[in-house]
């Protein structure tokens, strides 16, 4: 992360703490609060975060998994929170859990809160991806199931960081715009509007 990414937390909003990134519009025409299981709305909003996902991470890929856990109780090691979305038992067993001083907390101000993070080191095909990126689009429209945690995933090749926030949008960060540019290309409709000339500029330079 250091040499890739120097001084970058893993904490939202990924976009605009990164140097290099694009914001991606997942939902659109604002029926979020409307929409139910199979609703044109959550059907296209799952559409763009599986394509733009699948883009960047080919099956035989490695990747390492990071989940934040803002919980300011006493938090014990569960695995039953992943397991349904890693296929093997021996892959989730590798599953490493460390706390850490709370990301949302200003380096200067003193806090008794902490993050806990977990991170599994895997490969694209270990991951039931299109459930767990449901889950987390799901997180605040009362549909389960749903994964109220930050999930970012980190391509260890190309040096890229992808994070679904919620049903609203996504954010990739990269090492270089070169690792990016087929979304850039491909996907240039479904870039956030408001930050268009951000990016446009960004993969002009």
């Amino acid at each position: 992360m250091n040499t890739h990414f120097p001084g970058l937390e893993l904490v939202p909003p990924l976009f605009y703490n990164g140097d290099i990134g694009i914001r991606f519009e997942l939902g659109v025409n604002d029926e979020s609060s409307n929409c139910r299981e199979g609703s044109t709305y959550l059907k296209e909003v799952d559409h763009r975060a599986i394509t733009l996902f699948e883009t960047l991470h080919p099956q035989e890929e490695n990747l390492v998994l990071v989940v934040n856990i803002y919980d300011y109780r006493a938090f014990k090691r569960n695995l039953r929170l992943f397991a349904s979305f890693i296929k093997s038992r021996k892959v989730l067993y590798q599953l490493k859990h460390t706390q850490i001083r709370d990301v949302f907390t200003e380096k200067d101000e003193e806090t008794e809160h902490k993050t806990h993070r977990f991170i599994l080191s895997c490969k694209t095909k270990d991951i039931r991806y299109q459930k767990l990126i449901k889950a987390i689009c799901r997180q605040d429209l009362g549909i389960r199931p749903s994964m109220k945690h930050d999930v970012f995933f980190i391509h260890q090749k190309n040096h890229t960081i992808f994070h679904v926030y919620d049903d609203r949008g996504c954010d990739v960060v990269a090492a270089s715009t070169e690792a990016i540019r087929p979304l850039y290309e491909n996907d240039q409709s479904w870039i956030l509007d408001y930050d268009r000339a951000e990016i446009d500029a960004t993969f002009k330079k």
